[in-house]
């Protein structure tokens, strides 16, 4: 396993950091952490790594949830992540509908791409060569993928159903959940 030199890891967000769901995530009290997930984060943090979020968010278009609604999870989550010693570095998101074509929706790069951007990595022919990228979907991984990422699915969320659809990315790592990659990854940096 390569390593990065920026120590970033890319997180998706529903199906991975928090439950998922089929009518979405649409309020501070749906938002509620996947069991470890946010321990998981800690350790990660505790290690050195920088943590960004890339998550396709188009309940906003779809007018589920406002912005103020999406900021009031994010701070709730942050408030639960404190006390356990962790921390999101960034938070990236997608608020469009597939139906607006736009570069940030993955499986699209461009969300991935303001991240190499973000923390410097641009200047790599694939600005994320070995930085992980942990999904429960395969569009989470093909994002990360097209720049060179590591790809890490969580059997959590849409995992499953992910795994069982297989065309996973060639060396795809498939972790339990959030935690077991932490401590997976971590195992193998030591």
């Amino acid at each position: 396993m390569s390593t990065s030199s920026s120590k970033l890891i890319i997180l998706d967000r529903d199906g991975v950091i928090n439950e998922d769901r089929d009518d979405y995530v649409k309020s501070i009290e749906e938002w509620a952490p996947l069991p470890g997930s946010l321990e998981a984060i800690a350790l990660l943090n505790q290690a050195g790594y920088q943590i960004a979020i890339a998550t396709n968010q188009s309940g906003l278009a779809r007018g589920f949830f406002s912005i103020n609604d999406l900021h009031g999870m994010h701070s709730k989550m942050a408030n639960l992540l404190k006390p356990l010693g962790g921390h999101i570095d960034s938070i990236f998101f997608c608020p469009h509908t597939d139906a607006h074509a736009c570069d940030c929706r993955k499986p699209a790069p461009g969300m991935m791409k303001e991240i190499a951007l973000r923390y410097h990595r641009n200047q790599h022919q694939k600005p994320l060569e070995g930085v992980p990228v942990v999904g429960d979907s395969l569009r989470d991984l093909q994002a990360g993928v097209a720049l060179g990422a590591s790809p890490h699915l969580v059997l959590t969320g849409k995992g499953q159903k992910t795994l069982a659809s297989g065309d996973l990315p060639e060396g795809t790592e498939i972790h339990q959940d959030l935690l077991a990659f932490a401590n997976s990854f971590l195992n193998g940096m030591a």
